[in-house]
């Protein structure tokens, strides 16, 4: 494919770079994270100083809180990036991991082992520690990267990315690069499939339907949560409870916080009201069938596609639902292939469940807030994977890998 942008340039740089990475050993790498996040601790007052004339833009524009908020920075947040680097720096590192080997009849000895990707295109929204995190774990892994923030950043990333390069050799520094410009400039690094091998969008279901349909480089699809949570007719309802208010209310902004409540129709009668209590006590309002709307009448009607949409909000969507198959088909009409629950003592009610949802995470008896990398004890992640290619569920390190056949003879030929 013949291109010649700016972004090009950008990635074959990126390429020589992620050349050279790929032959350092860890030490030499963590070395690296180590000394990014010195350079975000000396350049904190020019980080701020950039990061006020962006939220300067967004109130100017009519930003709202929320976003402002994600925006903003400070000095315990940067210090925060700053620890964020430095943990990583201390993860385990899957470059080189053999993960099987045997030998041929003939003596030849095959190894899989990881291997970096190269470069990774990532496109995000509103969020400078972003630009920080995946950094450190594309540099980790081996591989460089392209990133591309919101433009409502763009002076915070801008400033966070000279902070972290200048701690970086010159033949490596192009291994972390921002892509500045106008649409124009994303559309180049999603058509870029000859210079990127992997894009990775984090931001709203906007942001990642974009990339996913637009993109000629292959794209890892994350982040989407329409979790859903099932509350199985032999459910202890203290504890499907509990783990209702957790998934929903901990923090309800995020992807794998529940957006949907499925409750056997043998167990309603007991498990709808006290539930509906523990919302109504939390702030959240519950939008529900017109079956849950006779049990309590504090619930409010759906709208049919709310079971289809995030809220990522303090409202909660509720069914009544026959039996655990039709929980079941209610999950693969709606659902997003993200996190799934099921709260039940039985074995058999569980063992359905697992076998018949189509999820990257399927949890029986817990919140769905730990389908997260840090719970994982990944340490770092890049985003959470809906699809079921190469990566699926929270990103670590070894998801931002791939593999290459290494065969070792000793002048063995083919029969």
């Amino acid at each position: 494919m013949a291109m010649s942008s700016r972004v090009i340039e950008q990635a074959i740089a990126a390429r020589s770079a992620a050349t050279i990475l790929r032959r350092l050993r860890h030490i030499d790498k963590d070395d690296l994270l180590t000394a990014m996040a010195t350079g975000l601790r000396t350049g904190v007052d020019e980080i701020l100083a950039a990061n006020r004339a962006d939220l300067d833009r967004g109130r100017e524009a009519g930003m709202d809180d929320a976003l402002l908020d994600r925006l903003t920075l400070t000095p315990e947040r940067i210090e925060g990036m700053a620890v964020g680097l430095e943990e990583v720096a201390r993860l385990d590192d899957p470059v080189g991991e053999v993960v099987r080997g045997w030998c041929t009849p003939l003596g030849v000895k095959v190894e899989q082992v990881r291997v970096p990707i190269g470069v990774i295109g990532i496109i995000y929204e509103a969020r400078p520690n972003v630009t920080s995190d995946a950094a450190g774990i594309c540099l980790k892994s081996g591989n460089a990267c392209l990133l591309r923030g919101s433009s409502s950043a763009l002076e915070s990333n801008r400033t966070v990315i000279m902070a972290m390069r200048s701690r970086l050799p010159e033949e490596i520094r192009e291994a972390v690069q921002l892509v500045e410009g106008d649409r124009e400039v994303t559309d180049e690094l999603m058509a870029a499939r000859d210079y990127v091998d992997l894009l990775i969008p984090r931001g709203g279901a906007g942001l990642i339907n974009a990339v996913v349909t637009r993109a000629k480089v292959p794209v890892i699809q994350t982040g989407t949560g329409n979790c859903h949570l099932v509350i199985d007719v032999s459910a202890d309802v203290e504890m499907a409870i509990d783990i209702v208010v957790n998934a929903k209310t901990q923090r309800p902004s995020v992807c794998n916080a529940i957006e949907t409540v499925l409750v056997h129709r043998g167990i309603a009668d007991s498990a709808v009201p006290p539930l509906v209590d523990a919302m109504s006590d939390r702030g959240v309002t519950v939008h529900g069938d017109d079956e849950s709307i006779r049990l309590d009448s504090r619930i409010v009607p759906a709208a049919p596609n709310e079971y289809d949409n995030e809220y990522l909000s303090l409202d909660l969507a509720l069914r009544i639902v026959d039996d655990l198959e039709k929980a079941v088909d209610h999950i693969a009409k709606h659902g997003s292939g993200h996190s799934e629950t099921i709260v039940t003592r039985s074995m058999s009610s569980q063992e359905f469940f697992t076998s018949s949802v189509d999820a990257a995470a399927v949890l029986i008896n817990c919140s769905s807030r730990f389908v997260d990398g840090g719970e994982f004890g990944f340490g770092a992640e890049i985003g959470i994977s809906t699809q079921k290619l190469h990566a699926r569920g929270p990103m670590g390190l070894r998801e931002m890998t791939t593999t290459t056949y290494v065969l070792h003879g000793d002048g063995q030929t083919r029969q």
